[in-house]
Parts: C-alpha cells; sequence; structure tokens
C-alpha cells in the first residue's frame, strides 16, 4: 500500500528569531504580525505608514516598540533586521529598493511586483547587495505542500498529466477599494490568480504555453479568468480565478499512477489526500494544526537570515521571476494594463 510521505517543514516556533519592520500597517500586515507572534521567536520591532497615526495604531494594537511617520524613516532604523512589504502591488518595487538601499534584507508580499520588468530590479538589487529577499507566497512554506513536493519528487504519483486549481472570492464591487484600482494594480490575477499559477508551477515546472481569457470589471482590471498552461513534459493545468464569486479553491494533481487532491482553500495550512485511479482513497495527510499559516514563511526567512543564505530554495527568485512572466502573458491576453508601469 502507497502511503504519503511526511512534511519535512520544521515547527516555526523552532525558528531563530529576528527583529522585523513592518511597511505599511494594512489588513494582511495585521495577520501576519498576528501569526509571526503567535507561532514564532521573531517579533515585530518597527512599524512604518505614511501616517503615523496609523503606524501607532497598529505598534499599539502589537506591542510594537517604535512607529515610523514615514517609509525612509522605517528603513533607516538600526533596530531591525529585516522589513516585511506589506503595501498595495503597485508600490513593492519601490518599497523593497528603498529597504534594500537601506541594507534590510525584505520579504515582499505576493505578487512580487506589478510586472516581470520590476521584479527583475528588485531582484538584481538584492543579488548586487548580497541581501535576503523572498516572496511572501507563503502557500509554498506550508507542511501540506511540502508533502505535495515530496510525492513529486518520489514520482508517487507516476507521470504528472494534469493539475487543476482554482480560487475565487467574493471581492468585487463590494471588496476592497484597491482590487478594482487600476493605479493600485488591482485585479483577480496578482491577488488570487497567482496562488493557482504558484501551485501549477510547482507541480508542473516552467510552463512552455499559456492561454487566457476571462473578463474585465468596469474600472479596467481582471474580474476573472481560466489559465490553461502547458508544462515542459506535455502536461496540462486548468487554472481559474475570480472576484465575483466564491469557488471551492480547490487543487489537484494528476498522474498516471495515482492523484493528490487538497480540497478547499488549498493554499492554506490543508489535509492532502491521495487516490488512485478508481477514486479510492489510499492515504491521507493531517496538517499538524490551520491557524497562523503565515507564520511559516516567517520562520523560513528567519532561518535564511541566521544562516546568511540569499535566497528561498522552497521559492528561488528565479521561479518568482519566471512566475512573474506568466502573469504579465495573462494580462497582455486579457488586455489589461497598469498606469506608469516599469
Amino acid at each position: 500500500m502507497t502511503t504519503l510521505p511526511s512534511s519535512r517543514i520544521p515547527d516555526p516556533v523552532d525558528a531563530p528569531g529576528i527583529r522585523w519592520g513592518v511597511l505599511a500597517p494594512g489588513g494582511i500586515a495585521r495577520d501576519w504580525a498576528a501569526a509571526l507572534h503567535a507561532r514564532t521567536a521573531s517579533r515585530v520591532a518597527a512599524v512604518g505608514s505614511r501616517s503615523l497615526e496609523r503606524a501607532q495604531a497598529f505598534a499599539a494594537e502589537f506591542g510594537v516598540e517604535r512607529a515610523h511617520g514615514s517609509y525612509e524613516s522605517l528603513v533607516a532604523d538600526s533596530g531591525i533586521d529585516a522589513i516585511y512589504v506589506a503595501s498595495p502591488h503597485s508600490e513593492h518595487h519601490d518599497h523593497a529598493l528603498l529597504a534594500l538601499s537601506a541594507g534590510k534584507p525584505v520579504l515582499v508580499e505576493k505578487a512580487f511586483t506589478r510586472n516581470a520588468v520590476e521584479a527583475t530590479a528588485v531582484i538584481e538589487a538584492a543579488r548586487a547587495q548580497g541581501l535576503l529577499a523572498v516572496e511572501a507566497m507563503w502557500t509554498r512554506f506550508l507542511p501540506h505542500i511540502d508533502v505535495v513536493r515530496r510525492c513529486l519528487e518520489d514520482e508517487l504519483l507516476g507521470e504528472v498529466k494534469a493539475v487543476e486549481a482554482d480560487h475565487g472570492q467574493l471581492l468585487y464591487p463590494g471588496g476592497p477599494q484597491r482590487l478594482a484600482d487600476p493605479a493600485l494594480a488591482g485585479g483577480a490575477l496578482l491577488d488570487l490568480a497567482i496562488y493557482p499559477i504558484s501551485f501549477a508551477h510547482l507541480a508542473l515546472g516552467a510552463f512552455t504555453a499559456v492561454q487566457a481569457t476571462g473578463t474585465l470589471a468596469e474600472t479596467g482590471v481582471d474580474a476573472s479568468e481560466t489559465i490553461a498552461v502547458t508544462g515542459p513534459q506535455g502536461a496540462i493545468g486548468t487554472l481559474s480565478s475570480t472576484m465575483l464569486a466564491k469557488t471551492p479553491c480547490s487543487a489537484s494533481i494528476s498522474g498516471t499512477a495515482a492523484r493528490l487532491e487538497i480540497d478547499g482553500w488549498f493554499y492554506q495550512p490543508n489535509t492532502v489526500r491521495l487516490l488512485d485511479p478508481d477514486d479510492r482513497e489510499i492515504d491521507r495527510w493531517e496538517t499538524p494544526s490551520r491557524q497562523h499559516g503565515l507564520a511559516y514563511e516567517a520562520a523560513e526567512f528567519a532561518r535564511l537570515f541566521a544562516d546568511g543564505k540569499p535566497e528561498s530554495d522552497l521559492l528561488p527568485l528565479d521561479e518568482t521571476l519566471r512566475i512573474m512572466h506568466v502573469l504579465d502573458e495573462v494580462r497582455a491576453q486579457l488586455g489589461v494594463t497598469f498606469p506608469d508601469e516599469g
């Protein structure tokens, strides 16, 4: 009987502690800080915002020592080891470069930047200065995804032939305003579709073909998309996202010998099921905890920082860049552009 491998991802509580500076104290930054303080030895030591009042409110909420009223002041803070860039996609390039220019390693929220040109600039700057840079695609660092990774490494599924993944949330028109704003690089693609795209990229490798169709919102950002991709060995991926409805958010990888399924919220800490070609469940792997999943990316970063490594093997910068090229291609096919893109 075939069984699923175990995860190699360490418990976040065992990672070294580092001092973080949070750049832009929005919703994702609050979730991230809560996970950081609950599950790791690291702490947010400083927070920066263009509004001192917002920075002070975040500092009070999370017990942060220093609140800065500008991003320039934050990155110059000598009491922090690294910067977590949590601003809108439109600002990732400038804010990551600002931190790197101050000698601070960066964890940059996904999508890494608006486009591959901007991603290249950030990666080149980090490498030129020998500073750690990681895309905060938190799913890549979760234990259940390492189970998937090990299944692929061990060829447990046989020859992979198909990948399916979707991510839909009801976020438009009543959701965050930034998602509707081209100036903030809004739309479903960079916020939602990046999850199934990154999952398929892990399963298939670099895509050899990308074909997309979708719909646009009244503001010109993408509202939904279906993306067909092909891997280097001819396997196919069917990926979709929408901000117009909640979808199952499931994912599967099908091979000639078996299939992996992650049912619902596949990108969060989850259960992995192994099925045979007759749909009989062979085995399942249960995640140890579904709480505070964002702690895993922070713990990975802290380990890399302590070891003096410039990037993560779980999501290398070259793969981040390849995925950015995919996002660019999808936007080009949908006819979506952002103002003043670099």
